[in-house]
């Protein structure tokens, strides 16, 4: 699981580039780039990002865990 690369994906779904994003996030395009490198990320910015988005990053965590789960058993 790298929240970093599931980002970029919404954002790319959502066809919103990284830096009119940093621009949403009130950061600059190279720290956002910082941001979406990391495998993990501070629940509070991940709920800030989930808003600025409208996408629910827990609930698909959480939907990847379970299948990875299902995935060992």
């Amino acid at each position: 699981m790298h929240i970093g690369n599931i980002i970029k994906g919404v954002l790319a779904e959502k066809r919103i580039s990284v830096s009119e994003f940093a621009k949403m996030a009130n950061s600059d395009r190279a720290n956002m780039y910082r941001i979406l490198s990391r495998e993990s990320i501070d629940l509070s910015v991940l709920e800030r990002y989930s808003r600025l988005l409208d996408y629910d990053f827990f609930f698909e965590l959480s939907r990847i865990f379970q299948s990875e789960k299902k995935g060992d058993e």
